[in-house]
């Protein structure tokens, strides 16, 4: 059986990246989370990314929307990390770009600059700012 690339694109092997992550063990860092919630999202991991979200601004399982409109489903392209900063003992900031494209469409970028906050050893995702 061939080995699974992670999604995120880091050039690990899926188990020895994201695949930690969504199996339990806690991302090290907030870039780390980043790319794991990233490759949650091609891989339509629902609780997960719910998991990961902050509680203070985490949507309803509803409110989450993974899934594909009829003949417009997403294919995500890959994922640059910008940048990664901690902004304090336990809160940092991912720049990043997110590649895709919806049906036959034109390849689309989500630019974001995402908060991250660390709560009893876990990074969550807070919030971000498009960019």
């Amino acid at each position: 059986m061939a080995v699974q690339a992670c999604p995120c694109g880091s050039g690990l092997a899926y188990r020895q990246c994201c695949g930690r992550w969504h199996d339990g063990e806690p991302a090290p860092d907030a870039a780390m989370l980043m790319r794991s919630r990233y490759s949650a999202y091609v891989l339509k991991l629902r609780d997960y990314l719910l998991a990961t979200w902050h509680p203070a601004t985490r949507p309803s399982a509803d409110e989450l929307g993974l899934e594909d409109a009829p003949g417009a489903r997403t294919a995500w392209l890959g994922l640059e990390v910008k940048s990664h900063r901690l902004t304090g003992a336990d809160t940092a900031e991912v720049e990043f770009v997110a590649r895709f494209r919806v049906g036959g469409g034109r390849a689309q970028r989500l630019a974001e600059r995402s908060r991250f906050e660390r709560i009893d050893g876990r990074w969550y995702y807070r919030d971000g700012d498009l960019g």
